[in-house]
């Protein structure tokens, strides 16, 4: 067991490697006004948290990520189910959908800023615009994809509405939800750097800008690693959790 679990992820841990490796000797062989070595920014980030510089902004930035994604899985899933289960609503209101998902959200800032000005809650709502869409629309393809035949024989049981819900269109959907889960938590992060940088500097956002106007590549790098991690660490569990509720597909 153990050695084909190191077996499976050795390609992964190796890959890794050598981007930092690659990283390292790019850095070193770069201005540092441009790129600065992988050690480098690890040694910044180090300096940063030590300084009681980074957790706090980190944290002011979880909390915005936190609130937009936790609405935007409230609002966007349920409205996903609501949608193909109602065809006339579905048909209604799909062109909307399908134009704002492909709308650049970063072109709404500016309006969004006249309307609700600065502070916490415009910042929630880019990041909301920014997740919702995926969601919304991955849901709804999955319930779309819903075989009759299974809708026929809940039926022929005489399930309620609510058991068809919790029976057949959740469990069917689930997958392809957490396929516009996965997505939507690259463009929760955009969103809220996004935020940060156009609304209220605050957060991470706003150690991006200082360590820019400062010339501080290391501290911009350290920041965008951080990022990085923070992202592919929550894709990850979304994948896990898609793999645990799904397994009846196997």
């Amino acid at each position: 067991m153990l050695h084909t679990t190191i077996r499976r992820h050795l390609p992964v841990w190796l890959s890794v490697l050598a981007g930092f490796v690659i990283w390292e000797i790019a850095g070193r062989s770069t201005s540092a006004a441009f790129m600065v070595p992988f050690s480098e920014t690890l040694l910044r980030l180090w300096q940063l948290t030590v300084q009681g510089e980074f957790l706090p902004e980190l944290l002011d930035s979880a909390e915005l990520f936190a609130t937009g994604f936790s609405l935007a899985l409230i609002v966007g899933a349920p409205l996903g189910l609501l949608f193909a289960r109602v065809r006339v609503l579905r048909v209604g209101v799909e062109p909307y959908i399908m134009i704002l998902y492909a709308t650049p959200m970063v072109a709404l800032i500016p309006f969004i800023l006249s309307l609700m000005g600065f502070g916490f809650a415009p910042k929630v709502l880019v990041v909301f615009l920014f997740t919702v869409f995926p969601v919304l629309y991955n849901t709804v393809e999955g319930a779309r994809s819903i075989k009759p035949e299974l809708i026929e024989v809940a039926k022929s049981y005489r399930s309620s509405e609510w058991a068809l819900w919790r029976e057949v269109m959740l469990p069917y959907t689930l997958p392809y939800m957490m396929t516009g889960v996965r997505q939507a938590i690259g463009r929760a992060l955009i969103g809220m750097i996004a935020a940060e940088f156009f609304l209220s500097a605050t957060g991470v956002g706003r150690l991006i800008m200082e360590s820019t106007q400062e010339f501080d590549t290391a501290g911009v790098f350290a920041a965008i690693f951080v990022i990085g991690v923070i992202g592919v660490g929550l894709t990850r569990i979304g994948l896990m959790i898609e793999q645990h509720f799904a397994r009846w597909r196997q």
